[in-house]
């Protein structure tokens, strides 16, 4: 697992701080996976603004990938679950996982999941702005969402999109996606996300003008707000 600024800024003899984002991958895939599918994919002109670090899942694969043939092994998911979406085991563990993970590598800006990580992702923010879910690190408050979807649990649902959280999001939508539903219902939990639109199915799209155009007007609102938020990070980084 590495920090993709951390490389470009050796190449380039340092560079200003970039948001930093903890990115969560696919069910039965791995951080490299993920890596491949964002970086080999998104222009420079996006991943250069952007410190990604693509972390495993704590648990292997406990059957069969998707992307078997396709990626290499080793596969790890985040949790399991029955076949409604309804139940699930080790969410509470995977939850700890990545609070831990965000301790050891943070101070983050941000979540991006894709599928799984995604579902994962949207629904941590909402949890810590209850105060139910990583509650010893700072407040995310930026998120991306790649072929994303809601919790089905009505349980967890209660708990996970309570009223819209602070935080600004970017949301991609695959026409042909079987989570698109899913994924629109979630955008009613967030206050104007930010959405990017494909032709595409459950896939890390590539970014056409036109998503490139909702892309670099996210990162500038990113950019626009971290002055504010860099003395808080040198505090931070200084107490820990």
């Amino acid at each position: 697992m590495g920090s993709l600024a951390a490389e470009v800024a050796a190449d380039f003899g340092g560079a200003p701080r970039r948001p930093k984002f903890l990115c969560l991958h696919g069910f039965r895939t791995s951080g490299e996976i993920m890596r491949t599918q964002v970086v080999g994919k998104w222009p420079e002109e996006v991943t250069a603004r952007l410190d990604l670090v693509f972390p495993d899942a704590p648990f292997p694969a406990e059957g069969k990938s998707d992307v078997d043939g396709i990626f290499p092994p080793p596969y790890y998911e985040w949790f399991q679950f029955d076949k409604s979406f309804m139940e699930y085991r080790n969410l509470n563990e995977c939850f700890a996982y990545i609070e831990n993970l965000m301790i050891e590598h943070g101070p983050f800006d941000g979540l991006m999941g894709f599928s799984q990580g995604a579902i994962l992702s949207s629904a941590l923010v909402g949890l810590q702005s209850r105060g139910l879910a990583l509650t010893r690190v700072a407040k995310v408050k930026y998120l991306v969402v790649i072929g994303g979807a809601k919790f089905q649990s009505p349980a967890v649902v209660k708990k996970a999109y309570p009223s819209p959280p602070d935080c600004t999001s970017l949301h991609f939508l695959g026409d042909m996606d079987f989570l698109k539903a899913s994924g629109e219902a979630l955008l009613e939990s967030f206050v104007n996300p930010y959405i990017i639109r494909h032709p595409k199915g459950h896939t890390v799209p590539r970014l056409d003008e036109k998503s490139m155009e909702t892309m670099l007007e996210f990162l500038d609102k990113i950019e626009a707000d971290l002055p504010c938020d860099e003395t808080k990070h040198e505090e931070e980084a200084h107490l820990s």
